[in-house]
Protein backbone atom coordinates (compact mmCIF):
# COMPACT_ATOMS: atom_id res chain seq x y z
CA UNK A 1 0.00 0.00 0.00
CA UNK A 2 1.17 3.26 -1.07
CA UNK A 3 0.95 5.96 1.48
CA UNK A 4 0.23 10.00 0.50
CA UNK A 5 2.76 12.27 1.96
CA UNK A 6 1.53 14.15 5.22
CA UNK A 7 0.14 17.43 4.31
CA UNK A 8 1.32 20.47 6.44
CA UNK A 9 -2.30 20.07 7.88
CA UNK A 10 -2.27 16.71 9.05
CA UNK A 11 1.06 16.83 10.96
CA UNK A 12 -0.58 20.18 12.65
CA UNK A 13 -3.74 17.45 13.41
CA UNK A 14 -1.39 15.04 14.35
CA UNK A 15 0.58 17.75 16.75
CA UNK A 16 -2.86 18.80 18.44
CA UNK A 17 -3.98 15.16 18.64
CA UNK A 18 -0.29 14.26 20.43
CA UNK A 19 -0.82 17.51 22.68
CA UNK A 20 -4.35 16.20 23.30
CA UNK A 21 -3.54 13.20 24.68
CA UNK A 22 -0.26 14.08 26.80
CA UNK A 23 -2.74 16.70 28.90
CA UNK A 24 -4.84 13.71 28.95
CA UNK A 25 -2.36 11.20 30.01
CA UNK A 26 -1.60 13.90 33.33
CA UNK A 27 0.05 12.17 36.03
CA UNK A 28 0.03 8.65 34.46
CA UNK A 29 2.76 6.84 32.79
CA UNK A 30 2.89 5.83 29.12
CA UNK A 31 3.29 2.51 30.15
CA UNK A 32 0.37 2.47 31.66
CA UNK A 33 -2.23 3.87 29.42
CA UNK A 34 -0.75 2.01 26.51
CA UNK A 35 -0.90 -1.36 28.28
CA UNK A 36 -4.32 -0.44 28.82
CA UNK A 37 -5.24 0.54 25.47
CA UNK A 38 -3.44 -2.28 23.99
CA UNK A 39 -0.71 -0.15 22.05
CA UNK A 40 2.51 -0.63 22.60
CA UNK A 41 4.29 2.39 24.82
CA UNK A 42 6.51 3.44 22.20
CA UNK A 43 3.44 3.98 19.57
CA UNK A 44 1.73 5.95 22.23
CA UNK A 45 5.13 8.11 22.51
CA UNK A 46 5.31 8.43 18.57
CA UNK A 47 1.35 9.56 18.48
CA UNK A 48 2.21 11.80 21.89
CA UNK A 49 5.33 13.37 19.95
CA UNK A 50 3.52 13.91 16.70
CA UNK A 51 5.84 11.68 15.01
CA UNK A 52 2.77 9.63 13.66
CA UNK A 53 0.34 12.48 12.76
CA UNK A 54 -2.17 9.87 11.17
CA UNK A 55 -2.72 6.85 13.53
CA UNK A 56 -5.42 4.02 12.51
CA UNK A 57 -8.91 5.02 13.93
CA UNK A 58 -8.54 1.54 16.29
CA UNK A 59 -6.07 2.68 17.94
CA UNK A 60 -7.03 6.60 18.58
CA UNK A 61 -10.09 5.14 19.98
CA UNK A 62 -8.32 2.42 22.11
CA UNK A 63 -6.32 5.38 23.63
CA UNK A 64 -9.15 7.89 24.17
CA UNK A 65 -11.07 4.95 25.87
CA UNK A 66 -8.26 4.55 28.13
CA UNK A 67 -7.92 8.11 28.98
CA UNK A 68 -11.31 8.36 29.31
CA UNK A 69 -11.73 10.70 26.56
CA UNK A 70 -15.22 10.60 23.59
CA UNK A 71 -14.16 10.32 20.06
CA UNK A 72 -16.51 13.86 19.74
CA UNK A 73 -13.65 15.53 22.59
CA UNK A 74 -10.49 14.00 20.73
CA UNK A 75 -12.34 15.44 17.11
CA UNK A 76 -13.06 18.66 18.93
CA UNK A 77 -9.95 19.54 19.87
CA UNK A 78 -8.08 18.21 17.18
CA UNK A 79 -10.08 18.54 13.86
CA UNK A 80 -8.38 22.13 12.14
CA UNK A 81 -10.43 25.62 11.75
CA UNK A 82 -12.57 24.95 8.68
CA UNK A 83 -13.12 21.02 9.14
CA UNK A 84 -16.93 19.93 9.90
CA UNK A 85 -17.50 19.14 13.47
CA UNK A 86 -19.10 15.35 13.81
CA UNK A 87 -22.47 15.59 13.41
CA UNK A 88 -25.03 13.51 15.93
CA UNK A 89 -22.29 14.34 18.84
CA UNK A 90 -23.82 13.68 22.14
CA UNK A 91 -26.03 10.86 20.54
CA UNK A 92 -23.11 8.22 19.93
CA UNK A 93 -22.68 9.51 16.30
CA UNK A 94 -19.72 9.76 14.28
CA UNK A 95 -20.36 10.95 11.06
CA UNK A 96 -18.98 14.17 10.04
CA UNK A 97 -21.35 16.82 9.29
CA UNK A 98 -21.82 18.32 5.68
Amino acid sequence: MVRLPLTPDDVDRGRRLGALLRRARGERTVLAVALDAGVSPETLRKIESGRVATPAFPTIAAVADALGLSLDEVWAEVRGPGEPALAGAGDGGARIAS
